[in-house]
């Protein structure tokens, strides 16, 4: 995989061009916190070396995006998009909210794969073939006015005011991916305590095992699911 985009170079990056994602991250965020916004490579990879890593399908659907997101692809705000949402968990406790959008017309073309994953990680797709290109990571700092926000706050055991996300665009015959994802308050608990006993039960969601970058995670049969279906697991939190 090839970074494309030069952080330099707003032009080439919706994302960097007048808005409140950035490259660097808030000064006020811990070293811990600014390496895991910042540093490349799978995030899925990485959580599996806190623990067991497992993919829980929240909503696959047609929709349509956020105006960051549409802003970041270029996308007018009636284009239609295919919107997939999952959470990470590593031992049971959820730690990453993601949220991931491409063009309708793509997720039937270049991008079609990504209907079927199920409960398979998008590292699948992205790391394994090398005419995927990334662009620089962009971050920020997100409040609940931010749908993100929102989104990700109902896998917190508590009211949270402000969450942080990274982003970036990945690119397959230069066509677009977005996947945004929100870092959840029990990953930095995580890292101060990694042996911390889970608090909540995770079933049926697939379990990720460490994968070297250009090889593929083990297949898992992927359930089929309509719009707002989550897979068999824990329900969607209130």
């Amino acid at each position: 995989m090839m970074t494309r985009f030069d952080p330099s170079d707003s032009s080439g990056l919706g994302c960097l061009s007048g808005s409140s994602w950035q490259p660097v991250p808030p000064a006020a965020l811990s070293p811990v916190q600014k390496d895991w916004l910042t540093r490349g490579g799978g995030l899925t990879q990485r959580l599996c070396t806190l623990g067991r890593v497992q993919v829980q399908v929240v909503d696959e659907r047609v929709g349509q995006g956020w105006s960051d997101e549409l802003a970041c692809l270029g996308l007018s705000a009636r284009t239609p998009v295919w919107v997939r949402e999952v959470v990470l968990y590593v031992d049971q406790v959820a730690l990453v909210a993601a949220h991931s959008i491409t063009p309708l017309r793509a997720s039937r073309g270049t991008w079609q794969a990504i209907r079927s994953l199920g409960t398979r990680p998008l590292a699948e797709l992205l790391y394994a073939d090398p005419s995927v290109e990334r662009s620089v990571l962009v971050n920020r700092r997100l409040t609940a006015r931010h749908p993100l926000h929102r989104y990700a706050a109902r896998w917190t055991d508590a009211r949270v005011t402000s969450l942080v996300a990274r982003r970036s665009v990945f690119e397959r015959h230069r066509t677009p991916l977005l996947v945004t994802e929100c870092m959840l308050p029990a990953l930095w608990q995580r890292l101060v305590a990694p042996h911390q006993t889970p608090t909540a039960h995770l079933h049926g969601a697939h379990h990720v095992g460490p994968v070297r970058l250009g090889t593929r995670l083990s297949q898992a049969p992927a359930k089929a699911q309509g719009a707002g279906e989550i897979a068999d697991g824990p329900r969607r939190p209130r």
